[in-house]
């Protein structure tokens, strides 16, 4: 199948108000493009000033789309409570009627220090361990199971948790490239998000080290690349990439421009 085509927009400065994100999803529906994800931050580098809420923002291209895909891109687990994050992804997944993608990731903690800044844990270390925790968590609550936690690990009891109907919530695990951890990590999920790809050959190394640790799964899976406006898609979807982004932002967002963007379509 062709790579999908999606937007990466980040809602910062002018584009840091929810109604109007929304107003863009319907039009990036209309000029046909595949999926809209939104960048999860509490802090940015300079210039950035205001920044949006993803999940309120994801709210609003639900309500205001019937088919575009759409999810956080990445959320950072080990700053959130895995247990409330999974009810409002389900929330939210049955909001756009199955339209959710989840993706998630450690986060980073260098310019702004989103993490240190706020008292969160800013070890990478920790924060792996804690983001393998919440997505067990989150993943097994959202498989409609009630958990109790037994003093050594999560144990399902009975359903409580319940997106959509039809099919799961997939979910995407970020990693840097070449990093091993992320990449197995984001094995055992649907689809891998790595940052920092320098190459489209480097997606093959990447499709052969998934199915290598997948073998046991033949099910589907997504990896999602993301490109700087201009650059031609055409070379990562060639080399498997099974999507690929369109970055919208961070810095000096123009509304003009990005709707110039949006309208002329993947």
């Amino acid at each position: 199948m062709p790579a999908r085509r999606g937007l990466f927009l980040a809602p910062f400065d002018v584009l840091a108000d929810p109604r109007l994100v929304g107003d863009l999803a319907a039009e990036a529906e209309a000029a046909g493009w595949d999926g809209l994800f939104l960048w999860d931050h509490m802090l940015y580098s300079e210039p950035v000033r205001a920044i949006a809420d993803p999940w309120i923002c994801l709210a609003a291209i639900a309500l205001r789309t019937e088919r575009l895909l759409m999810g956080p891109m990445v959320t950072p687990l080990p700053r959130r409570r895995p247990h409330v994050l999974a009810r409002q992804a389900a929330s939210l997944d049955v909001l756009s009627r199955g339209r959710l993608v989840l993706g998630f990731g450690i986060g980073d903690d260098w310019g702004a220090g989103e993490f240190s800044r706020f008292r969160d844990e800013a070890d990478p270390k920790v924060r792996g361990r804690m983001l393998d925790e919440g997505l067990d968590l989150l993943t097994t609550l959202l498989s409609g199971a009630r958990v109790h936690h037994d003093g050594e690990h999560y144990a399902a009891t009975d359903v409580t948790f319940l997106p959509s109907p039809g099919r799961p919530i997939p979910v995407w695990v970020a990693g840097r490239h070449p990093n091993a951890a992320p990449l197995r990590r984001a094995a055992r999920y649907d689809g891998f998000f790595p940052i920092g790809v320098p190459e489209p050959a480097a997606v093959g190394g990447i499709l052969e080290s998934v199915a290598a640790l997948r073998a046991s799964s033949p099910a589907p899976y997504d990896v999602v690349i993301d490109l700087q406006p201009g650059v031609d898609p055409a070379p990562w979807a060639d080399a498997g990439a099974t999507w690929v982004l369109t970055r919208v932002g961070p810095y000096e967002l123009d509304l003009e421009a990005v709707r110039r963007l949006i309208d002329a379509g993947p």
